[in-house]
């Protein structure tokens, strides 16, 4: 009821004047009262619109009435009972985007995704789960933000009812075969020619990725194991146990896990594109179909305890068919703040840009750019009053600036641009390339835990202040952290200005590769490497803890301002085995007798850097 209604009816009755028409007014204006809150209401309850947990009936029609609603009501809130909503892609959303990073045109001619919950040109919404899980079946976008501005995701768990990731384990094996125990969320059949098939709701899997993970040594690897197993003659012998006729030389460990993924990326986890202040806080998500949380030329974003693991009590390993969180052309502050990373088929965190070649000289002040890499092409890439780099390739140096004048598109792989001043005599048509500078954004990374992958944990390339603290790094399979920035390759611009890497601890990180095997890694694309022409500027790494296997701390190329001062290491720890949990962690390194690391030690490897500061590094005895 509206405060001033019960105001007036309270002054009245107070004075006991004309009490009738005291009541009068409390029932007449009542209805008024409650079409005005129908209309301007800040809360919208997923309820009202017959939208229960534990239906198992599809919610997608139903969501979409909520959503417009709040569109409608200029709602604040979207508020969700706690229980399991089932989600289909059946009368869902749909809308043709280009994702970064994602896939080709052969991959996946058409770019029209299927979204499960779609905030669109929408501002100022939380969406309040109170723990609710939003299970989504088949393959689709779960959710997206899509041009809207201060929308914040909360209290959520997100989940698919047949992930797109298939775990099985090695269960027996002899000279007639191997025996598989399938998870119990993997749904699988065998044809007439005893050929063993991955499917899902609407979906098999055809093209092949397969990785192998260890329980003994909780370390993954890239896998032969499943295309042996494909190949080879399959029997059920029990719901969810299988034997395969393997070839007499191949020799599975037992117990070994492996997780296997189509590596066609036609959608990603959840996009964010084109937004800006979106906050996700207190979400849980425990299975991703394609690359992850997407935030694509947004600008402040805060992940705040977003927890990518599996459901506890599942039984998986994967949580991601590739990276966790991936920043494409994103500006403003990016914040990850006490997250947990467990369980990616690829990269945690990836935080990037996208250089685009020179193809054409149309006029002095006008070039046509191409997309390079084979899977990020057709998105918006640059806007009117952009401030853009002109790179030149060989050697990764931003050397002179230009604002946007004009942009047009030519194709989804072409776009010309217009700018402010001429294009600079020394770059070169065919090779140089331009990186927009107004979509970078400052990173800050603290408080998070990134465990089981078997590749990085942390991909930087952003000019703006990046700092990386008080996390905790364990058995990244290659570096823990990569600073790269290529105009070949992956075309991920671009070289790092001001970096922080300070008080995190490194647990095993890079036992399978990574530029020369090391814990952390500058590694940019430049092939004419010059002391006085770096790429990269002043990285700081100090204070950290580092627990190896022997394998080298730092690998830096082309750096100026490098720092590694005050760091500790371990290379193994006292009964031979690597720790993998916190508190064992901190109690190896107390009360330690250390000595000095030099510089010159073999756990520092620099190519082409001026004047770094090694020193005040200690390895315990």
């Amino acid at each position: 009821m509206n405060h001033r209604i019960i105001l007036i009816v309270r002054s009245l009755s107070a004075r006991r004047l004309l009490p009738q028409l005291s009541l009068w007014l409390l029932v007449a204006l009542l209805p008024l009262q409650a079409a005005s809150a129908a209309v301007q209401g800040d809360t919208v309850y997923v309820a009202e619109f017959g939208l229960k947990p534990y239906s198992y009936r599809n919610a997608t029609p139903l969501l979409r009435q909520a959503i417009e609603a709040c569109r409608e009501r200029k709602a604040q809130v979207l508020v969700f009972e706690p229980g399991r909503y089932d989600i289909w892609p059946e009368d869902a959303e749909r809308r043709e985007w280009f994702i970064s990073n994602t896939s080709t045109e052969a991959e996946c001619p058409s770019k029209v995704k299927t979204i499960g919950m779609l905030l669109e040109d929408m501002e100022n919404l939380t969406v309040e789960g109170n723990g609710a899980s939003l299970t989504f079946h088949g393959k689709m976008i779960t959710i997206a933000v899509a041009h809207s501005s201060n929308i914040t995701l909360s209290n959520l768990h997100i989940d698919f009812e047949r992930p797109g990731m298939s775990e099985m384990t090695y269960a027996a094996h002899d000279a007639s075969g191997t025996t598989v125990r399938f998870h119990r969320d993997v749904r699988y059949d065998i044809d007439g020619e005893g050929r063993i098939h991955l499917y899902g709701e609407g979906w098999r899997a055809n093209h092949y990725h397969c990785i192998e993970y260890a329980p003994e040594t909780e370390r993954s690897a890239y896998s032969n194991g499943w295309s042996v197993l494909v190949a080879s003659r399959a029997e059920e012998v029990e719901p969810g146990l299988v034997r395969f006729a393997t070839p007499a030389d191949f020799s599975p460990c037992i117990g070994h896990v492996l997780s296997v993924r189509d590596i066609i990326r036609d959608h990603v986890g959840v996009f964010l594109y084109e937004s800006s202040d979106v906050t996700l806080h207190n979400v849980n998500v425990h299975y991703m179909h394609g690359l992850g949380i997407v935030s694509q030329y947004t600008r402040n974003v805060t992940m705040q305890n977003v927890n990518c693991r599996p459901r506890e009590g599942s039984g998986r390993l994967i949580a991601s068919s590739a990276d966790f969180m991936h920043f494409s052309g994103c500006s403003g502050k990016v914040s990850i703040l006490d997250c947990t990373f467990a369980g990616a088929h690829d990269d945690p965190v990836n935080v990037h840009g996208t250089n685009l070649r020179a193809v054409d000289r149309t006029a002095d002040d006008c070039l046509v750019l191409r997309f390079m890499h084979g899977q990020s092409y057709g998105f918006q890439a640059f806007w009117e009053g952009d401030t853009v780099a002109f790179v030149r390739a060989e050697t990764m140096e931003r050397l002179d600036n230009a604002v946007v004048r004009n942009v047009r598109r030519i194709s989804d792989r072409l776009v010309e641009v217009s700018f402010d001043r001429k294009v600079p005599e020394w770059f070169a048509i065919g090779l140089d390339c331009v990186e927009n500078i107004t979509c970078t954004p400052e990173l800050e990374i603290r408080r998070c835990h990134f465990s089981r992958t078997n590749t990085r944990g942390t991909l930087v390339t952003t000019p703006r202040r990046v700092v990386i603290a008080d996390n905790v790094y364990c058995k990244t399979g290659m570096s823990a952290i990569l600073i790269e920035g290529d105009a070949e390759g992956w075309y991920e611009s671009g070289p790092v200005c001001d970096v922080l890497i300070e008080n995190n601890t490194f647990i095993d990180c890079a036992y399978g590769g990574g530029p020369s095997r090391a814990v952390i890694a500058l590694n940019p694309s430049n092939r004419v490497v010059d002391a006085n022409h770096p790429v990269h500027r002043n990285v700081r790494v100090l204070g950290n803890r580092f627990i190896t296997s022997g394998n080298p701390l730092l690998y830096a190329k082309s750096t100026a301002g490098l720092c590694f001062e005050n760091n500790d290491v371990i290379v193994g720890s006292a009964d031979g085995n690597i720790l993998t949990d916190d508190a064992s962690t901190k109690a190896a390194f107390a009360d330690r007798e250390w000595t000095k690391v030099e510089k010159s030690s073999p756990m520092f490897i620099t190519e082409g850097c001026r004047r770094p500061s090694i020193r005040d590094n200690r390895q315990a005895r």
